[in-house]
């Protein structure tokens, strides 16, 4: 049997998604060092006995784990904690937002990202990239005239700006942010009207084709200022409805 304390083997309560509970669960004793680095955690069976869950949910727990940097398994031998905790990748857990205000400080992260992939855009953008941007902006205006939110339309424009910087990383960090944390659709939920929401939408369209025409320029202060005047206006604009609704929207 494991020495670990027996408090961490305590059954776990009613929860919707037990497989989330046990990551967090073993992950709160790993920050805290109660399941030190280098340490093996609990047998699947005893963790299975322990908590009242099954063998799936346990192994779905670790893979969870060791997706993320925590733990490293050998085989025949069991899960361990790894020896460098500091080690492990960078993740915003987008079910650990539970304010206006963390949520902002993601749209913050992503405005520091953007408004230099912008920049670099502005160097670096060909004629195939250039293509791209536009064809994103026509795509907008034709969700736009059919009266939709144009919410993947618009991600799709950021994309495109990204790709454009001939830097891979700038496309991946964009769509795990976009995908699971920007909360997109947020402002255009809060406008009532059809008529609100056309003219939300053309004053964005209006923000974006200043971003590419600076990108396509070569104009890369314009591209930054153009970028961070319209992500900026996005925070503000997100803010305030969120403010008045005193919710935390969905994220997609």
């Amino acid at each position: 049997m494991s020495s670990l304390p027996a408090d961490i083997l305590r059954p776990l309560g009613p929860a919707k998604n037990r497989t989330s509970e046990v990551v967090e669960r073993l992950t709160a004793e790993i920050g805290s060092g109660r399941i030190a680095p280098g340490e093996r955690l609990p047998t699947e069976q005893e963790l299975t006995a322990a908590l009242g869950v099954s063998r799936t949910v346990v192994r779905e727990a670790v893979a969870v784990l060791r997706a993320e940097g925590l733990v490293e398994t050998r085989q025949g031998v069991g899960a361990f904690v790894v020896r460098n905790i500091q080690r492990r990748p960078f993740r915003i857990d987008p079910d650990g937002l539970h304010s206006i205000a963390e949520v902002v400080e993601v749209m913050e992260l992503r405005t520091g990202i953007e408004v230099e992939a912008a920049g670099i855009a502005a160097e670096r953008a060909n004629a195939a990239s250039r293509r791209n941007m536009a064809k994103s902006l026509a795509a907008i205006d034709a969700a736009v005239a059919r009266g939709d939110a144009a919410i993947d339309e618009d991600f799709a424009f950021h994309q495109a700006i990204a790709e454009s910087t001939g830097n891979p990383h700038f496309m991946r960090f964009l769509e795990f942010l976009g995908r699971f944390l920007i909360p997109r659709q947020s402002v255009r939920v809060g406008l009532k009207t059809t008529k609100d929401l056309r003219s939300y939408l053309q004053h964005i369209q209006a923000e974006h084709c200043a971003i590419a025409a600076a990108i396509d320029a070569g104009d890369v202060s314009s591209a930054r200022r153009a970028m961070r005047r319209h992500l900026a206006g996005s925070r503000e604009r997100y803010q305030r409805l969120a403010a008045k609704s005193e919710e935390l929207p969905v994220s997609r």
